[in-house]
């Protein structure tokens, strides 16, 4: 992944805690969060179950924005860090 020039200011990442959710409402609960950020802000996403981490990076991939990292935290969670598309 390319480094932004030193003038180009990142944000840093926003969480968002959707373990608690279910599919659909994962990833319009994510996309929702995504179009409140500038283009190329961090949102780190926390989401739990077979079908919001099937789901929500390929759906996230598909609307143009980058999947930066996966990570399997305890307790069945995944945190999920997707770069704005822009």
């Amino acid at each position: 992944m390319p480094v932004p020039p030193a003038s180009e200011e990142v944000p840093e990442a926003s969480t968002l805690d959707i373990t608690a959710e279910t599919c659909p409402m994962t990833f319009v609960r994510v996309r929702l969060a995504l179009d409140r950020l500038p283009p190329g802000a961090l949102l780190a996403v926390l989401l739990a179950g077979e079908e919001p981490r099937r789901n929500v990076p390929r759906t996230a991939a598909e609307q143009g924005h980058l999947v930066v990292s996966q990570a399997e935290l305890p307790g069945g969670v995944m945190r999920l860090v997707l770069r704005r598309k822009g």
